[in-house]
């Protein structure tokens, strides 16, 4: 008799993304730098290194499973209520509590062709019925094919996010506003605001305005340098967010995250330097990519987006020859983002690893045909 659900054994053995630590045992190679999955190698304050340390020593004992502390660490940062929050293991970790809180299977879920896969994965996982849209000239999600879609298939869910990720690209806060008042209201904005810190001003509503069937999720992981602390929260009304508790793992944030992200949140002047440095390694991404003869898309995030002037099959050529060389990058895997590759920003003494290893990699693979 078959141990697991027909569901379970109808899902590829996979992941949405094969981390670094993979390809280097698949290849046999130490990546020399790390600029694939978003991170920011300028690292978290010092003050919350100092916190970590200090609450590691308590570590014997469970965090808080209601996060008092961090809660109203989050709501006073915001001017909202610690009602309107609920925090979990990253952004990843919420995106499968709300699948499993809003999706039966066979429900419908509407998201762009070729977003952020990992809510794709949980969609899957749960056996709901992912519907797809296509970005609107390659680089932005297309918010009233998106809109008029919600509005055609009434999903249970519709998936956004604000700044982009994988192309960098955003919207103003008026397009996302008509957004949230558009949709059905029986359908739950997932609104992804993990590059929040680094949005350009004018492109976020006001995280207090609310609708039951809005729910926008933010993250330590990315301007905060904490991926690796995995730490985020979602905001809404009561009513909606109070559904997490419903789920959620009581102590999957652990002591040392709950301190961390209190003590990152106290430090606002290192989070400020963060994304100067951020902001700097994006404009030098771009002059590389110019060098290359190839086109950096413009990028509010920790990542540039780069045209490679061919199709996904020399972007994939390019790709595995930089790889090669001792540098960890990742692409889009839709058509026709597949164009691409992208980048996450580091040290200057990384973007010189990598501009090495992307010009012998074109004098491996070649430039595109035509």
């Amino acid at each position: 008799m078959p141990l697991f659900t027909d569901l379970a054994r109808s899902l590829p053995a996979t992941v949405p993304f094969v981390g670094p630590e993979a390809l280097e045992r698949r290849m046999g190679l130490k990546f020399r730098a790390r600029l694939g999955a978003n991170e920011s190698v300028f690292g978290p304050s010092p003050a919350v290194v100092e916190a970590m340390a200090r609450a590691a020593h308590d570590s014997w004992a469970y965090g808080d499973p209601e996060q008092y502390d961090l809660k109203r660490a989050i709501a006073a940062h915001h001017g909202i209520e610690p009602e309107n929050i609920a925090v979990g293991e990253g952004i990843d970790g919420l995106l499968g509590h709300l699948v499993h809180l809003a999706t039966d299977p066979g429900d419908t879920v509407v998201t762009s062709l070729g977003a952020y896969p990992t809510f794709n994965y949980h969609v899957a996982g749960h056996g709901a019925r992912l519907d797809f849209v296509p970005y609107r000239a390659d680089d932005h999600e297309d918010l009233e094919a998106l809109i008029e879609r919600a509005k055609a298939v009434r999903p249970k869910l519709l998936y956004f996010a604000n700044p982009d990720n994988p192309t960098g690209s955003w919207h103003d806060a008026a397009a996302v506003e008509r957004l949230i008042d558009d949709i059905p209201e029986e359908t739950i904005l997932v609104l992804d605001e993990a590059y929040s810190d680094l949005a350009p001003e004018g492109s976020l509503p006001p995280i207090d305005l609310m609708r039951p069937n809005l729910l926008r999720f933010r993250t330590f992981s990315k301007a905060y340098g904490m991926a690796g602390v995995r730490v985020a929260y979602v905001v809404g009304e009561p009513g909606s967010v109070s559904q997490f508790d419903k789920v959620r793992n009581h102590f999957g944030v652990s002591r040392i995250a709950q301190a961390a992200a209190i003590a990152a949140l106290a430090d606002q002047a290192y989070l400020q330097n963060a994304i100067k440095q951020i902001a700097g390694a994006r404009e030098e991404l771009g002059a590389i990519a110019r060098r290359a003869n190839m086109t950096p898309l413009t990028s509010a995030t920790n990542f540039v987006a780069i045209d490679c002037g061919g199709d996904g099959t020399y972007a994939r050529e390019l790709l595995a020859a930089v790889l090669t060389r001792g540098v960890f990058i990742r692409m889009p895997g839709v058509a026709p983002l597949d164009r691409m590759i992208r980048v996450s920003v580091g040290r200057p003494e990384d973007l010189a690893l990598f501009e090495d290893a992307l010009f012998g990699a074109i004098d491996e693979v070649g430039r595109p045909a035509g």
